[in-house]
């Protein structure tokens, strides 16, 4: 399929025109999802930042400035997409060994052995439950809870609205208790964890 010239794309696009957007999207989906692919490693993965290329396509169109095609652009959106991906994945993974690694407050000092071991394999399920969550879900819930911004912050920060982040805060959270359901009741002495719900 061809593509129309760039400068009828970006007139389109500054115009609000969404079936632009379509049209781009099902041209060049399947190719920004390879091109993704090559530094993610997991289709599921790649297909959401995909995704988030063309809402921030979307999002910037008003600024755009295109000087070779759509399909250049948006192979160059790719991989930074998927490069800022790789960097915040390694800062979140330093972050919850970091979590995984603090000492246990003084109070629990004289627990024995077992507890102990208890709560650094909860602490262990919480953080790996938390990179388990989708991209931007994890983002907005990490904003929250371990940068401490409100959710008027967060929605200025990544330029979507408060219901979004509402939404998307939500939707963590019940993720994160279906999956550490069984957990649940050993939480009520776990202060660290009881933090997150």
């Amino acid at each position: 399929m061809s593509e129309p010239a760039t400068d009828k794309i970006l007139r389109g696009l500054r115009a609000n025109d969404k079936s632009v957007l379509q049209g781009l999207f099902e041209r060049h989906y399947r190719e920004v999802c390879r091109t993704i692919l090559r530094f993610v490693s997991d289709t599921a993965q790649a297909e959401d930042l995909a995704q988030e290329v063309f809402i921030r396509l979307w999002q910037k169109r008003h600024d755009l400035e295109v000087t070779t095609s759509f399909g250049a652009y948006l192979h160059r959106m790719a991989i930074n997409q998927a490069l800022s991906f790789l960097r915040k994945q390694k800062r979140r993974e330093g972050k919850a060994q970091e979590i995984a690694e603090q000492p246990l407050p003084s109070a629990y000092d004289s627990r024995d052995g077992e507890e102990i071991l208890i709560q650094q394999e909860l602490r262990e399920q919480v953080s790996a439950a938390i990179n388990q969550l989708p991209p931007r879900c994890r983002a907005i819930f990490q904003l929250s809870r371990f940068e401490q911004l409100s959710y008027r912050e967060i929605s200025e920060k990544l330029d979507i609205s408060v219901k979004t982040v509402e939404h998307q805060m939500g939707k963590a959270l019940r993720i994160l208790r279906n999956t550490l359901q069984q957990h649940l009741s050993q939480w009520w002495w776990l202060g660290g964890a009881a933090f997150f719900f």
